[in-house]
């Protein structure tokens, strides 16, 4: 049976997939995207995001518990500073996976993981959506009386 079994091993020892993941958190913290496979990166979405949620708010404890886990003071002098400023009004749902198709060795799986907030051609992308939809909507409605004052006005000459 496997009855309260969530954790995925990723074919680890305990130590050795604590260690991963923290690595992992901090180059993700340092350079804000990283590629990885999906189960890593699946992983690490688990991993990194309470962590994230602990620095927003900036208390003694909060930093003791997220450098247990994080071992780097450059990390969590950068997750407390930086991040933590961007992703304060948000909440939750950090990070976002977006699949990357497959490796070319060993055809694994590939996906990039990345902090949601400093992704600025996402943020581009819906606001123009947005704004095209209402253009849009708008210029059908003043382009059906354009034409016809173009037409009457071509017609009459």
């Amino acid at each position: 049976m496997k009855h309260g079994k969530k954790v995925n091993h990723l074919s680890r020892k305990t130590a050795h997939r604590k260690a991963m993941l923290s690595n992992m958190s901090c180059s993700l913290i340092e350079h804000k995207r990283i590629n990885t496979t999906v189960a890593k990166a699946k992983a690490l979405k688990q991993f990194v995001e309470p962590l994230i949620t602990k620095s927003k708010e900036d208390t003694t404890h909060n930093r003791r518990l997220v450098f247990s886990k994080l071992r780097s003071k450059e990390a969590v002098t950068e997750l407390f500073r930086d991040v933590a400023s961007k992703v304060a009004d948000r909440p939750g749902g950090y990070t976002r996976i977006i699949k990357l198709g497959n490796r070319l060795g060993d055809n694994a799986d590939m996906a990039m993981i990345e902090l949601v907030d400093y992704n600025e051609v996402y943020k581009l992308d819906a606001s123009s959506k947005k704004s095209t939809t209402r253009r849009s909507r708008r210029s059908k409605s003043s382009s059906k009386s354009a034409p016809v004052v173009e037409n009457n006005t071509n017609e009459e000459e």
